[in-house]
């Protein structure tokens, strides 16, 4: 699915972007039930201060289209080769940024947060993000620093206070220091580009006071051999189910957004 190149890139930089991964048939199916997910009332979905959609948890346990897509080849088949080994679904989230009043989310690692309270012993998970809006400089895009995830697991503090969304946060000194080794890139792509990146990589992005809607559709995936010892929060936030995940055909997501547009014709 990666080449060697791409690989090793992975490696040596901690993330990589792949423009054009899903087909615009796929992201339309994505973005219709993510829309429909924000609009209902579940536990599973964290709203801003301001009440605007921030995130939707484990919506591959309700939807079917994203139970498809937790499933898909083009997703997994990166990381085994990535880990070289078999992974589980450690979580899934839509992340939203809405227009006008999406929040920020600070600078850290999310190993930082899988380690502190899901009790993972090494970071050996990676995070695939499907944008399934386009992902402009101006709309709050992941901004990433290349070459942290070398850098280790941070200390970090538990930012309580800054958002709706409690989050293991980095330091401004440190962030300083790792931005003047590796630098820092913006996460940008027209919808359907996937962004693969090392638990450990430092990232962080700004709020959207555009008018323009900003989701991303993030799996976490975890090596089977590194599956999660203490967890501390909900199923629907760090699940505990460790087998392997068996693939779906390549066109199985399409094959689905397709059959629902006969149904509604």
């Amino acid at each position: 699915m990666l080449t060697d190149t791409q690989l090793r890139r992975f490696d040596a930089e901690g993330f990589l972007l792949l423009p054009d991964w899903f087909r615009p048939e796929e992201v339309e199916l994505l973005r219709r039930e993510a829309d429909a997910i924000f609009a209902t009332s579940r536990e599973e979905i964290w709203r801003e201060k301001s009440g605007a959609p921030r995130t939707a948890f484990a919506p591959h346990t309700y939807n079917e289209a994203y139970g498809l897509l937790v499933r898909h080849p083009r997703l997994i088949r990166p990381v085994e080769e990535a880990l070289g080994e078999a992974v589980y679904l450690h979580q899934l989230k839509v992340n939203a940024k809405a227009a006008f009043h999406g929040d920020v989310w600070q600078w850290h690692q999310d190993f930082g947060t899988w380690s502190r309270e899901d009790g993972m012993p090494e970071p050996r998970a990676v995070n695939i993000a499907v944008f399934i809006d386009n992902v402009m400089a101006i709309n709050g895009p992941l901004m990433l620093v290349p070459r942290s995830h070398r850098s280790g697991l941070l200390d970090a503090g538990h930012d309580l206070t800054t958002t709706s969304y409690p989050l293991w946060t980095l330091d401004e000194p440190t962030v300083w220091r790792l931005v003047n080794e590796g630098g820092m890139v913006a996460a940008t792509g027209k919808p359907g580009t996937m962004l693969m990146f090392h638990g450990n990589l430092v990232h962080g992005s700004a709020g959207n006071i555009s008018p323009f809607a900003r989701k991303i559709v993030l799996l976490s995936l975890n090596a089977v051999s590194n599956a999660i010892r203490a967890p501390t929060r909900p199923e629907w936030i760090a699940h505990r189910d460790f087998t392997p995940i068996e693939c779906v055909d390549d066109a199985a997501l399409l094959d689905y957004a397709r059959s629902r547009e006969v149904a509604a014709e």
